[in-house]
């Protein structure tokens, strides 16, 4: 079966499929260690004590905000080095690297001061009690003090992926994972020597092994074989050009960020058990995240390399491939989520209630796995070939109007947190027609960049 000359199901032996799981098997593994590196940072940080776990689990939160900050310099760096790549020009991305973590470096020092200054008063903006904004402020503050190694390595990592390059990111990971749960068992509780430093101990691990990826990268940047350097040059245009692209895409996500807290305290308003079988449940989700979050990393990297090949045809079909393959992998996930929601569940709670909860959310997203892959990939597609103002409409509508309003006026009429999640699936369904109508159209591949 065919659709416009490209196979339903692209034969898996193909070369156009083979760069697809190059690039996405790697991206999807390092996300799924940086995940299991959070869950041992929880681990041993809660062993401290709950207020030290609060403190950590709470800074994650300020971090999503500071997150929106790096996706200024990110995406469109992505999306410029990926094309310069695909059209040869290696030391024109090479200098835009340069550039970027130049930026990346400036903005990173003056968000230090900021959250350095006032790390005490976010907590107490968000309600923490008083020993969690003691614990809060020595973990942030320590954290701030390695800004710029994680602006960095976020750079680093994004820009060797838009220029074809996931495994190493992930052979550096793996290391670095080890490297920090090492050196939280040495200087969370004291071994070797060392004192027994409690949470100020978690947030010396985590700078340390970033300074170990950003070290890494450095070495890789000077290897002969090489796509990237750090070429020091500064080229104005260019610069101006990635914040045209990566402007779009920080609001995006801001108030995407945004609307996931304002939905998350409409699901509180039901109650503990609800908000945390809400909880669980999101937390099982994200290893269906895995595949799509690989291969729209593979999607908005060859995307981009094609249209600076000045092959529309191919940076097509590499998203259509890309999203098939996707959604082969989601789908299998969420049939193992309708089918064993509460064996899922078991291993994180024993409380009926949470555990009734996050079934029913383990099975409706599971019927929402494919639309999502879709939405994952064919948004990163679009960002990769600079259409980020695209996303940003089809996004912040959909998120509004589809899920957050009318969860709200659920839960004022009475509906109970089935329907909330009822809604947050066909908000989903309905994003994921959306991207797929934009990308048949075409039109967004001959966005100018």
């Amino acid at each position: 079966m065919y659709a416009r000359g490209i196979p339903i199901f692209p034969k898996l032996i193909s070369s156009d499929t083979k760069k697809v799981f190059s690039l996405a098997i790697p991206a999807a593994l390092k996300h799924l260690v940086d995940i299991l590196q959070i869950l041992i940072d929880m681990i041993m940080v809660g062993m401290v004590s709950v207020y030290a776990l609060a403190a950590v689990g709470m800074s994650m939160q300020f971090m999503m905000v500071i997150n929106v900050l790096m996706t200024l310099y990110v995406v469109g760096g992505n999306a410029l080095i990926s094309r310069f790549i695909g059209e040869g020009r290696t030391k024109r991305a090479s200098s835009l690297l340069y550039s970027l973590g130049l930026f990346a470096t400036v903005l990173a020092v003056f968000v230090s001061i900021i959250v350095y200054i006032y790390a005490d008063r976010m907590y107490a903006i968000m309600g923490a009690e008083a020993e969690v904004i003691i614990q809060g402020a020595l973990y942030f503050k320590i954290l701030a003090l390695g800004f710029v190694l994680i602006f960095i390595d976020t750079l680093l990592f994004n820009a060797l992926s838009a220029a074809g390059d996931t495994k190493s990111s992930l052979y550096i990971k793996l290391f670095s994972a080890a490297l920090n749960a090492f050196l939280n068992y040495v200087l969370i509780f004291g071994h070797f020597g060392f004192p027994a430093l409690g949470i100020e101990g978690a947030a010396y691990a985590t700078i340390i092994a970033y300074g170990f990826n950003v070290l890494a990268y450095f070495f890789l940047l000077k290897l002969p074989h090489s796509k990237l350097k750090l070429l020091p040059i500064i080229r104005v245009k260019d610069m101006i050009r990635a914040y045209h692209i990566g402007w779009s895409a920080a609001l995006e996500r801001g108030i995407s960020s945004l609307s996931f807290l304002v939905f998350v305290s409409i699901i509180t308003a039901y109650g503990t058990a609800e908000l945390a079988g809400y909880q669980v449940g999101l937390r099982i989700e994200g290893i269906a995240f895995m595949p799509g979050f690989g291969f729209s990393i593979a999607a908005m990297a060859l995307v981009g390399m094609n249209l600076g090949a000045k092959d529309k045809e191919k940076a097509y079909k590499m998203g259509i491939i890309s999203g098939r393959v996707a959604y082969v992998f989601m789908g299998s996930v969420g049939v193992f989520l309708i089918l064993f929601p509460e064996f899922l569940v078991s291993f994180f709670t024993q409380d009926s209630e949470t555990i009734k909860v996050a079934s029913f959310y383990l099975i409706l997203v599971g019927l929402a796995q494919i639309p999502l892959a879709i939405s994952f990939v064919y948004s990163a597609a679009l960002r990769g070939a600079g259409a980020t103002k695209t996303t940003l409409k089809i996004n912040v509508a959909s998120l509004w109007i589809f899920r957050v309003i009318p969860s709200y006026i659920a839960y004022k009429t009475g509906f109970g947190i089935i329907a909330i999640f009822v809604i947050m699936n066909v908000e989903t369904l309905l994003k994921g027609l959306m991207y797929y109508y934009i990308y048949q159209k075409r039109s967004w591949l001959d966005t100018k960049v």
